[in-house]
This record gives structure tokens, sequence and C-alpha cells, in this order.
């Protein structure tokens, strides 16, 4: 109460002209020269979209791209050696690494080949990935600045280090609107992998809304009997009397708003109408018994299992259909540091086959044209061993210079690979791209100029790929 006893909200309730340009100017927004409040989308579409959704798919942790997606045939001579200082140029370490006496050059153990007419080279740990090779663009020059991980997926969520700011599928959410006013614009699951046990913590943070209003954040859908904690009528409780609280609850907030003027009342109101509706499509959702056994089959065995990668591949699917804007999956245990050899064949063992499988099942239901997919991590490994090196096992550390993801649909040009790295995959030679020109492409598809979506913020146009120059990737666009 003493914060909205003050003398701003008393010139403000009182109807002054003050007072509403005061909220006016807090509250505002431009997109195509348009104002609008923050607790209102922006209206329309700033060029013609190739995608109406997105579904990400982060690999939380960092996978290498020397074990997957970037061929470096030529490690194989060099294997053991000191990395030069000429291909190192002083660039900072972690301190995992930085006090290591030696930096030998550990090539892949694994094999790549090249796949479909486009000739992709991937791994062998990826053979159903392999099979979308004429589908998806990989992308081998993606950078960021943070060299840990949770500066680093902060920044390639909401395109600064600074926690707090609205995530990439909250600015989606927020710049277009929803589709399905019976479920979230933006939804997201967490699975755990096998490969290493632990792993990074994940913070709802990096869903969150941040300044936007509320009823933007990503919803978290969860494994077991309540997918969405607090969904379910309480025991006793009828649908009707739950409407009939919903009612009188809606009516104390109107009049509550009607005293400050706080958007975010508004935001409460329609997160509980969200809610109500969301009481019958969220059971139709995860009900998977009317899917064909040949479709949960080519998930693999995995989707039976509520909570892991293959389930969450085919929810998404599921709410890509329902027409959800952003579907953001996290799969843990992407970090190592060691141990290569064993961990990383199980995370690709999670991940290959119902990643594959997702697109395709897009692309069989035609669905692939205006769905964005991107699968990646926070940033790369490095070329040199972390810790000894030995013909049996190794180990990578944090690598922001340079990484690879891969893209497809959503008007991402299919078969191409973008960009590169030296001999050594240290740097970058070729086409370089930073994470928040990664953030304006996946804008770009949707039909939004990333710089026309801003919200003003302490003296800044706050925007979702920061205030620097940064431009989509037009050469993978189709």
């Amino acid at each position: 109460m003493p914060l909205t006893s003050n003398r701003r909200v008393f010139l403000n309730c009182s109807g002054l002209s003050l007072g509403s340009a005061a909220l006016a100017s807090l509250g505002g927004t431009t997109l195509g020269g348009t104002s609008v409040t923050a607790s209102t989308p922006p209206p329309g579409l700033h060029h013609p979209a190739k995608a109406k959704r997105v579904i990400y798919l982060f690999q939380s942790g960092a996978p290498s791209q020397f074990e997957l997606l970037d061929h470096k045939p030529g490690l194989e001579r060099i294997a053991n050696s000191e990395l030069p200082d000429s291909i190192r140029m002083g660039q900072r370490l972690t301190g995992m690494t930085s006090n290591q006496a030696s930096f030998p050059v550990a090539p892949s153990m694994f094999s790549f080949t090249q796949h479909g007419d486009s000739g992709t080279w991937l791994s062998e740990l990826l053979p159903h990935t392999s099979k979308l090779s004429d589908d998806m663009c990989v992308i081998r020059s993606v950078f960021t600045e943070a060299i840990n991980h949770d500066p680093a997926i902060t920044l390639i969520q909401t395109g600064s280090q600074l926690s707090g700011r609205p995530s990439v599928g909250a600015w989606v959410a927020y710049g277009l609107g929803t589709l399905n006013s019976n479920l979230p614009s933006f939804v997201v699951m967490v699975s755990r992998g096998t490969g290493r046990s632990g792993g990074q913590p994940l913070y709802d943070r990096l869903w969150g809304s941040g300044l936007l209003p509320s009823q933007h954040q990503g919803v978290k859908l969860r494994a077991g009997n309540e997918p969405i904690l607090y969904l379910s009528n309480p025991a006793g409780c009828t649908s009707r009397l739950r409407r009939e609280m919903l009612d009188d609850i809606r009516s104390l907030n109107e009049f509550r708003y009607e005293e400050t003027q706080d958007p975010e009342i508004l935001s409460r109101i329609e997160q509980y109408e969200l809610a109500f509706r969301m009481q019958s499509a969220v059971p139709d959702l995860t009900d998977l018994s009317g899917e064909p056994q040949h479709v949960l089959d080519k998930y693999g065995p995995d989707v039976h299992k509520p909570g892991t990668y293959a389930r969450n591949c085919l929810l998404a699917r599921r709410l890509a259909e329902r027409d959800v804007r952003f579907v953001q999956l996290f799969h843990m245990g992407w970090d190592q540091h060691g141990k290569i050899p064993d961990h990383l064949p199980k995370q690709c063992k999670d991940t290959d086959q119902p990643g594959w499988a997702l697109v395709d099942d897009l692309k069989e239901r035609g669905m692939l044209e205006d769905t964005l997919v991107i699968w990646g991590g926070e940033f790369g490994r490095t070329v040199y061993c972390q810790g000894k090196l030995t013909k049996e096992d190794y180990g990578r550390d944090h690598h922001p210079r340079c990484f690879s993801i891969w893209m497809a649909g959503g008007g991402i040009r299919p078969g191409m690979t973008y960009g590169g790295t030296d001999d050594y995959g240290y740097n970058i030679v070729e086409n370089p791209v930073h994470i928040n020109d990664l953030n304006a492409t996946v804008l770009h598809a949707l039909g939004i100029n990333h710089e026309r979506l801003s919200v003003p913020f302490q003296g800044l146009d706050l925007r979702l790929t920061g205030v620097e120059p940064h431009s989509p990737v037009f050469d993978i666009m189709a």
C-alpha cells in the first residue's frame, strides 16, 4: 500500500493529464511507428513471415562441435601437439584450464561421413539427424562473448548477460500474440540427459518475461500426473464453483486496476482466464493414446517415459499442431569436460532419434515449411584437451569463439553449410554469426524486424538483440 499511495498515483487516479502521460510514457513501446502499451502486443508484422511458430531444441551444457557438426580431419596428424600461440592469440580461458601447463590438440575419436545430395559432413554419433542433411542448414560460425554457462545461456536466451531480461520466447509471444487462446503462447519442457549426471542448473528466469507483461513468460510443462502445477481444481471444487470464484476475483482485480492502473493486474486477469481454459486443453495435449504406433516408434522407446527428451519432442509436435507460438526444450548434460568417449554417445542416444523424428514428423504433416526448428547450445568446446589426453579418454573446456548449430524449416535454406572455422576449429574464418544475429534471424523468419520490436527501459530501447548493430543472416534464408 505505501508504494501505491504516492503523489504520482494520486495524480493518475485523479484523471489528471500529467498522471496519464506519465503512465503512457512508462508503458509505451513502438513498432512500425505505432505507440502501444506494454500490456498489449504490437500490431501486425513488419514483413511477410516465413514461419509462424518456433521449436527450439536447446542442448544445455554446450555440445562439442568437433564430435558432432564441424569435421576437422586435419587434427589427426597434429594430435597431442601444442595449440600454437598464433591460433590462441591470447584469448581468455576458463579457470578450469588457464593453469594447465600444456594444451594438447585432441582430435575427435568419432568418424564423419557426407550425407545427402548436399554432402553435409556429420558425425557417426548422429545417424538419424544425418537423414535431415538435405532439410537443414548447419551453421559452423556462431560465437558469443560469454565463457561460462550461466551468463552464456542467459545471453543466448535474452540477448544480455544480465539476468532479468525477457527471453526470446517471451519476445515472440509479446510481438505476435497467440494463435490458440486455450494454451500459452510460450511453453517450456526440461529433460535430463544420461551423458553426465547433474549438469548445469537451469533457472526459470531463462524463460521469463522480464519487464514484459508476465502473461508472456514461458509456462513449464512437467512430467507426471500434473503437467502444470495448480491447474486442476482442488478436491470438492467443481468447475462451476471455480468459474464463479474466477468471476469474483476478476471483479476485484478490475476494481483494483481502476485504482492503480497497474498493467500487471491485466496480465493477472488474463492468466487466471487462460488457466481455466487450459483445464480442458492440457489433458487433451498430453494424452498420447490417439497417436499411431508407427509415430510412437519413430520417436524411439523413451517416448513412453514422461519427462524424457523423446516424449518432449512428441509433445512439441503436438503443441505446434495446436499453434503454440514458441516451444523450447532444454536437455541437460552436455557439459563434457572429461570422458567424452563415454558421455557424449549417451547424450546423442537421448536426442538424435527424437530430434530427427520431430523434424520428419513436421515435414510429413506439411508443417515444417512454417515451423522453424533450431538445435544448439550456449557455446562450443576447445580443440585442446582439458586434463590429460590419452588414447581412450579426453575432455574439452568451454569455447565461446566458435560453435555449431543447425536450423530447419521456417524459411531456412535447406541442404546448406554456412560459415567456417580455421584448421584448429578455434577461430572463425568465414561468415561469423553472433548469437544476436541468430536471434535477429529467428525474428525475421517470423515477420519481425528485430530493431523495431523494442520497449523503453532505463534510457534504452530494449531489444532482444541488444543495442549494438546486428542483422539477420539473410544468406541462410530461403
